[in-house]
């Protein structure tokens, strides 16, 4: 049996929180071996293609355990030693119910080729192996696919350019979108060629068969979240460099629900001024009220009466229509109409306002390609300053010393003793022993894919929030992310829609009503108005996710001191939850370190001899010489759409 040693720490499971510190870590010159018992980077902040969420679903409903592979591990443990056993099962995830609401006999036929198309993360040792697999997969694939559409009728394809949506704050760039279609199209083949006379017959059908074929175009968030564009995850990026990595596209517009219709609601002094459902008297009351909230604390004496009570209830107080009441409430602020403070719901009102301008027209960003870029663009970083990444590796135990009570290493599922001095574990890993005193929250998600937006308008690529307020009172908000095509999320003519929720039953009866209210579950229900006609869903599957985002770390039982939790995803809307958590782990550990600091300038760098020569274990520990990596493999043809300025502090 082998056994290897690290200096610093270890860290299972690659969530945003985890991926974070990880990166944080490394480029403080810490040695960091981080493993995962999945085969895919981002854990339940992962993003999938459609065949690859369909592997993950079946797995999900399936929910094995997972087996050992060395059944002698406990002679690795000594008399002074005792074991933490962590969980062989991701409990994480239940209630998966996928529906498809497309023809149901096409569905059935290529439902195992779709399957096919799913490559998991392999080493580079596999990549032969796999290349050559994939090309008869492939083949296999077009041929089942290509058979099952020749029983259906031939429709015709529209395609719409990308849009492109610019900021301007001088730390943010954003490429074209339209350039990323232009090379996506050429190393992926287009599915179907529209006949000439096919723009008369209006668009293309999108069948089940299509979508599966066109499955590598989707990429589906596990947890639905946009990135406030001046919060904690933004700054982040910008101050670690980590921006480098990933591309970014405004969010176009915010939503509201409101009298059975979606409308759009104007945010920006130029949105309220140009906005034909606010009359002149609502716009002035709109523009004092959100003038208020830029700088309410300068005005105590305008709340401090309502303290104690409701947002809602001191929105009525401000002689606002209830138009406007909702709209503040729902789509500004977005809190809740029941539990929320005066204080909060202004402290949200004012983040949101401060927000608007740096980017675009909204607060919000979505990083292309999905949210699962995120905690890889972190871990890129990581392995950049020499951190060590191990994919479908599962951990038998913790290993901690009786007498210190600390933990001191731990033990795969191979056999191998790994020691370390910190150990950082996502919640999923504990195992019921330690989690007796735990209470969890959970998290009612639904992803649906739908032909047409909720809000159909001049421009079709829009990026859009909503947020659908409860009938019932003690009920959560719906919030809603549509996502279109240009977003590297989904194919061309169709929709991505994320529902998100706090979990009062499972997520399909928490969530379908909202649907049903919205979309259109019945393929052969036609409108006889068209423009009233609602969204299709093609397909659609829900599912509840834990939050264990409020647990601490006293309420687990037994942990050592050097063992440090984290917590998946949150109910939120945005990042700030992962950061702080991650950031207070990180100055546990190294409370004089800088967390994540930025990297040096390469032309800053000093060679010595001995640091330009490979050391014989093959890494480097120099700080010094790890950027030059970094800038090699930025220039290796990564594009970005978040770039710091050079003179910028």
């Amino acid at each position: 049996m082998l056994s290897c040693s690290l200096v610093h720490p270890w860290t299972t499971h690659q969530g945003l929180p985890e991926s974070i510190i990880a990166a944080a870590c490394a480029r403080s010159g810490q040695r960091v071996l981080h493993v995962d018992s999945k085969n895919y980077y981002g854990g339940n902040w992962a993003s999938f293609s459609f065949s690859g969420l369909l592997s993950w679903i079946k797995e999900n409903q399936q929910n094995t355990d997972i087996s050992d592979e060395c059944e002698d591990w406990r002679k690795l443990i000594l008399e002074n030693e005792e074991v933490i056993s962590l969980s062989k099962k991701d409990k994480t995830i239940q209630h998966v119910e996928d529906f498809c609401f497309g023809d149901q006999d096409s569905a059935e036929n290529v439902e195992e080729a779709g399957a096919l198309l799913k490559l998991p993360a392999f080493g580079a040792s596999d990549a032969d192996r796999v290349a050559q697999e994939s090309e008869k997969e492939c083949t296999l694939v077009e041929n089942t696919l290509a058979e099952v559409e020749s029983q259906e009728p031939e429709k015709a394809t529209g395609t719409e350019p990308a849009s492109t949506v610019e900021g301007n704050d001088p730390e943010i760039t954003s490429e074209s979108e339209s350039s990323h279609d232009a090379a996506l199209g050429e190393s992926t083949p287009e599915t179907g060629s529209a006949p000439s006379e096919s723009s008369a017959q209006g668009p293309k059908k999108i069948t089940y068969a299509q979508i599966v074929r066109e499955g590598r175009r989707f990429n589906i968030d596990l947890v639905s979240k946009l990135l406030y564009s001046r919060g904690l995850l933004i700054d982040l990026l910008i101050k670690s460099n980590v921006s480098r990595y990933a591309e970014f596209k405004n969010a176009t517009r915010i939503l509201a629900f409101q009298e059975g219709k979606v409308e759009q609601v104007p945010c920006s002094r130029a949105d309220v001024f140009n906005s034909r459902q606010l009359t002149m008297v609502e716009k002035r009351m709109l523009m004092k009220f959100l003038t208020f909230c830029l700088d309410y604390e300068q005005h105590p004496e305008e709340y401090q009466d309502y303290e104690n009570s409701t947002f809602a209830q001191f929105l009525r107080t401000r002689k606002l229509t209830p138009s406007l009441q909702h709209f503040i409430l729902h789509s500004i602020a977005m809190v809740s109409e029941t539990d929320c403070s005066t204080l909060e719901g202004l402290q949200a009102t004012k983040k949101f306002l401060q927000c608007l301008g740096r980017y675009g027209n909204t607060p919000f960003l979505f990083p292309l390609y999905g949210q699962g870029e995120i905690p890889q663009c972190f871990c890129r970083l990581c392995a950049v300053f020499g951190g060590i990444y191990c994919l479908r590796h599962s951990v038998q135990c913790l290993v901690v010393d009786k007498e210190s009570e600390r933990c001191k290493a731990i033990v795969d599922h191979f056999g191998q003793r790994i020691s370390a001095n910190y150990f950082i574990v996502e919640d999923s890993y504990l195992s019921e022993n330690t989690c007796t005193n735990v209470c969890y929250r959970q998290i009612s998600r639904a992803v649906l894919i739908t032909d047409q937006s909720v809000l159909n308008t001049d421009a079709e690529q829009q990026v859009s929030i909503l947020t659908v307020p409860p009938e019932d009172v003690g009920k959560p908000a719906v919030c809603i992310i549509e996502l279109c095509s240009s977003t590297m999320t989904c194919m061309k003519e169709t929709y991505l829609v994320h529902l998100t929720c706090p979990s009062t039953k499972t997520a399909r009866e928490d969530l379908e009503p909202v649907v049903q209210k919205l979309f259109n579950l019945n393929e052969e229900k036609e409108t006889e108005n068209e423009e009233l006609e609602k969204p299709r869903v093609l397909w659609a599957v829900y599912f509840n996710m834990r939050d264990s985002s409020g647990v601490e770390k006293k309420s687990y039982d037994g942990l050592p001191s050097n063992v440090y939790v984290c917590s998946g995803p949150d109910s939120a809307l945005g990042n700030d939850c992962a950061v702080k958590q991650a950031e207070t782990i990180f100055h546990e550990m190294f409370p004089a370190e800088e967390f994540c600091p930025p990297p040096p300038n390469p032309e800053d760098i000093i060679y010595d001899e001995d640091e330009i020569a490979p050391e014989e274990s093959g890494f480097s520990n120099s700080p010094e010489t790890k950027p030059e990596s970094s800038t090699e493999e930025s220039s290796s043809g990564d594009s970005t759409a978040v770039k710091k300025e050079d003179n910028e502090e």
